[in-house]
């Protein structure tokens, strides 16, 4: 026997499910996940990302000369992608940073260490939460400080669209479209091999095949069996035109844009009606956030707007409101009735 006591296991000690180092795995992976996320590739998501990115940096800037359309455009393409952005702020101008990490008190960041890209290598930067302005929408409530892209908050849909087209884009290329069989009498397996191997990827040709008719005699195939055959893939089946327009319906959705506006029968009031709902419930809350955040930062009010810039309403109709208004208003005044009580009895105020 073994002359020394056997040694005890160490009792190992692991993180819980709410450490801190649970936190901090997480909030790694969802600054991954958040740059590589599924379908960034596909023309609906571009085109989205897109208005975003040109809808901020027309923006109506009041406060500050540190947000500069350039700035803006960035910060809604990193919104749109990645969920949140980080920007220095220097003298200068703000200087974007292509990654960072921060320590936070009581959910609340107090520290950062930017990355600062530059063409000789991005260099590390240590600043307090005060020097950053940092951007990010879709916040979950467990890591409020790391914010999420509209395709991470709709997996689902990403996937099936990226799905969707991955498979036509195979289709297209591999699938013989266009292309006929006919039979062919009886020849050796080398040449029907060789027939055989030309059925990929071929378009618009006709190919032939070993006949499945011919007389035991070794006469002839019958008229009836040299029919051509079309081998293109009947895609109707798989309802891929329905699915890719569901998939990219409910992408454009979640950007904030109405999938009315892709649609090839739209019309030019449902046109402005997709970019004023884009405007005021997709991109004028983001604004909002940019300028509570640089309000906070910069030390002065900062007001962004969007709907102005964008033209998002309707001339039309809010002329002719004016018209009635200044009507109101002076029978109002005609009939001794004091025009602001007139106004609060329909809730309007300035």
């Amino acid at each position: 026997m073994w002359p020394f006591k056997r040694k005890e296991p160490e009792i190992e000690t692991r993180s819980t499910g709410t450490g801190y180092t649970t936190q901090l795995m997480q909030a790694r992976a969802n600054y991954i996940t958040g740059i590589d996320g599924v379908a960034e590739l596909t023309a609906t998501v571009q085109g989205c990302v897109s208005l975003w990115e040109n809808g901020l940096s027309l923006s109506d800037v009041d406060g500050t000369d540190l947000l500069t359309p350039t700035t803006l455009a960035l910060a809604g393409r990193a919104l749109a992608l990645r969920g949140e952005c980080v920007f220095l702020i220097r003298e200068d101008g703000l200087l974007p940073c292509s990654d960072w990490d921060l320590t936070t008190r009581y959910s609340k960041p107090t520290a950062y260490r930017v990355g600062i890209p530059d063409t000789g290598g991005s260099k590390t930067q240590t600043a307090l939460a005060g020097e950053v302005l940092h951007l990010r929408i879709g916040a979950d409530v467990g890591m409020p400080y790391v914010g999420q892209s509209p395709l991470r908050r709709a997996r689902l849909t990403a996937g099936l669209l990226q799905t969707v087209e991955a498979a036509l884009s195979e289709v297209y290329t591999n699938a013989p479209l266009g292309s006929s069989v006919i039979p062919f009498p009886e020849a050796p397996d080398k040449d029907m091999n060789t027939i055989a191997n030309g059925f990929h990827g071929l378009r618009g040709k006709v190919m032939v095949v070993e006949s499945t008719r011919v007389t035991a005699a070794g006469g002839p195939a019958p008229q009836t069996d040299l029919k051509p055959t079309d081998v293109t893939p009947d895609l109707s089946k798989a309802m891929t035109k329905e699915t890719l327009a569901s998939a990219k319906g409910g992408i454009e959705m979640v950007y904030g844009v109405l999938p009315g506006l892709s649609n090839i029968a739209t019309t030019g009031p449902m046109v402005r009606e997709a970019q004023r709902h884009l405007a005021q419930w997709g991109l004028q809350p983001i604004a909002a956030m940019i300028s509570h955040e640089a309000s906070e930062k910069l030390g002065s009010a900062v007001k962004l707007d969007v709907m102005r810039a964008l033209q998002a309403f309707d001339s039309g109709g809010r002329a002719r409101a004016l018209s009635a208004i200044v009507q109101t208003l002076a029978l109002a005044k005609e009939s001794g009735v004091d025009p602001s009580e007139a106004l609060k009895l329909v809730d309007w105020n300035e």
